[in-house]
């Protein structure tokens, strides 16, 4: 059984946590919400430092908690690393002998090759005899991911890991988070409150409010749902995957292409056949019933209305299919009305170029 089975009830009286998830055993699986809605009670339920009356916990068909059972596995037992809001490093200790300190949590010897790629990966090579008092805000945290890392855990748990630290301190960080897809092959289960986190980082999302699950699902499906608030926030944006197809240095500009045809960025620092993610915002979407035949945008791409949703503040919700990628357009309820669009309809999506992050 290769999968994360959470359930957990929980009543501390002005809050309730009650939850059943069946999560992917790989991949970035963010659980994102405002402050309150559960996020940190539920992965210290994970991790077994909070005890749900009413629990089930399965890593893998590792059984960690069964309440009915009274089964119910401390903290220590579990193979799990976490990584709180702060590093928390000790102070007395260079960075090699903070992850040394690490090691001793475990039974079978050391893999050196694997500690070795952990440390090449969060870049951490030159800081192995530093103080932590030498670190920058990001490095602590690098070094409090590989500690927790170098145990082999089968499940690494992150809280809002970046919420202590500056916008550039963030950047700085956000690329050695993006590299743990392709190169750990362990379920990470990241808290955060930051739609910027959920877009770069996020395979599987899990939204929740008020100690309930409002969805979950694949990242793309999850974000393009109309039934869900994240659809009407000003924030509003659908991620694709890409692939580096082609550089245009006359005019600065990088072709990708995705399942669905291909797009015209401003140009990205990445070699071709490099795989990235864009996020491209509602609001820089726009529709036409025919293609244009003089504008200024160059990413005209056809499409098909699969779902329309009208809010309180005169804005049209879009939610199309390029290809295989889900899209949403944010749109005035006039232009919807003036165009006469409705589900099933074939149109044509303008995308600023501008507006695509990667």
């Amino acid at each position: 059984m290769t999968e994360i089975i959470a359930q957990f009830k929980l009543d501390y009286g002005t809050f309730k946590l009650d939850v059943d998830l069946r999560l992917p055993s790989s991949g970035i699986t963010v659980l994102f919400g405002h402050s309150g809605s559960g996020k940190t009670t539920l992965l210290r339920c994970i991790a077994g430092l909070q005890h749900a009356p009413q629990g089930f916990l399965s890593i893998n068909g590792n059984l960690w908690q069964d309440s009915d059972n009274k089964l119910f596995l401390p903290t220590h037992k579990r193979s799990l690393g976490y990584v709180f809001q702060e590093a928390n490093l000790f102070a007395h200790l260079t960075v090699l002998d903070n992850l040394a300190y690490g090691l001793k949590r475990i039974i079978q010897k050391p893999n050196t090759e694997k500690f070795n790629q952990i440390i090449e990966l969060l870049g951490i090579e030159h800081l192995m005899e530093r103080m932590p008092e030498r670190l920058s805000g990001g490095e602590r945290q690098r070094v409090a991911i590989a500690r927790a890392l170098v145990l082999n855990p089968d499940v690494l748990l992150m809280d809002e890991p970046l919420a202590s630290l500056d916008s550039q301190r963030k950047q700085e960080i956000l690329p050695f988070l993006t590299r743990l897809h392709g190169e750990l092959n362990i379920p990470v289960l990241y808290v955060t409150h930051s739609q910027q986190e959920v877009a770069q980082l996020a395979d599987y999302l899990v939204l929740l409010a008020n100690g309930n699950v409002q969805a979950a699902g694949l990242l793309s499906d999850t974000l393009s749902r109309l039934d869900l608030p994240q659809a009407q926030d000003r924030q509003a944006a659908s991620v694709w995957h890409v692939t580096v197809i082609e550089h245009e240095a006359a005019y600065r500009l990088t072709r990708v292409a995705f399942a669905g045809g291909e797009l015209s960025l401003p140009a990205i620092d990445a070699a071709l056949g490099i795989s990235l993610r864009i996020q491209i915002y509602a609001r820089d979407v726009s529709i036409t019933l025919e293609v244009a035949k003089a504008t200024s945008i160059l990413n005209v791409l056809p499409a098909t209305i699969t779902n329309i949703v009208d809010d309180e503040d005169g804005q049209s919700v879009v939610r199309l299919q390029v290809g295989n990628s889900p899209l949403l357009a944010h749109i005035t309820r006039k232009s919807a009305q003036l165009l006469a669009l409705k589900t099933g309809m074939k149109v044509y999506v303008q995308i600023k170029g501008t507006s695509i992050l990667n």
